[in-house]
């Protein structure tokens, strides 16, 4: 019946929302069916029921998070900006905003990729998944590259994107780490910065010696 698939619906996300708040807190080598079922407030049986063990609930929850985290959303006063590279900047400020808001979501997927060293699966799903938000930068990577001068013809759009990206999961790794001493504005102007230089040719970006080895 309707009703009871809906219900159903109702009861996974509960149980997987339990098991991020378990997940987080105590690891996911820590995490048990038992406490994400008192997290839920449903019983063991249940968990067992739409999970089958405590890997698939695992897994699901990687899948879970990974919907909600890596999933690239425009705002809309950012797809309408006229310059691409505005637009690029503002992009970065908005995902560096949102993942930095989240430390324990960051930490969780740290804890994931190191399981992935050991379990294949989990490394496969992590690095689909990020290379899917790496190409998402890609069109807007490529449409920043079309304006620039002619001197910048070594940069790729694979390869802006890829810098991009490190940008943001950068910021979000430092607030992870230093969550009292970071100050995002300080990385967003220092990120800004070196995108606003693309303006420039090459050889205006680079220091001279002495500067280099001062």
């Amino acid at each position: 019946m309707p009703g009871t698939k809906a219900t159903e619906a109702v009861r996974r996300e509960q149980i997987l929302l339990a098991a991020y708040e378990v997940a987080a807190r105590d690891g996911l080598e820590g995490t048990t069916i038992l406490q994400v079922a008192a997290a839920a407030n449903v019983s063991p049986g249940l968990v067992m029921f739409h999970f089958k063990s405590k890997r698939g609930l695992v897994l699901a929850l990687l899948d879970w998070m990974l919907g909600t985290t890596t999933v690239l959303h425009v705002a809309p006063d950012i797809a309408q900006l006229s310059s691409p590279r505005e637009r690029l900047v503002a992009l970065l400020r908005q995902e560096m905003q949102r993942l930095a808001s989240e430390p324990l979501r960051i930490r969780l997927t740290f804890d994931y990729w190191s399981a992935g060293i050991r379990d294949h699966e989990v490394r496969d799903r992590l690095r689909e998944e990020f290379a899917r938000y790496r190409a998402a930068f890609r069109p807007l990577a490529a449409a920043v590259l079309r304006e620039l001068p002619s001197a910048h013809g070594q940069l790729t759009a694979d390869g802006l994107a890829a810098v991009a990206v490190s940008f943001i999961k950068g910021c979000a790794v430092q607030s992870m780490i230093d969550p009292e001493c970071f100050d995002i504005e300080h990385y967003l102007a220092a990120a800004e910065t070196l995108l606003v230089g693309l303006n420039s040719p090459p050889d205006a970006l680079a220091l001279p010696l002495a500067e280099t080895s001062a």
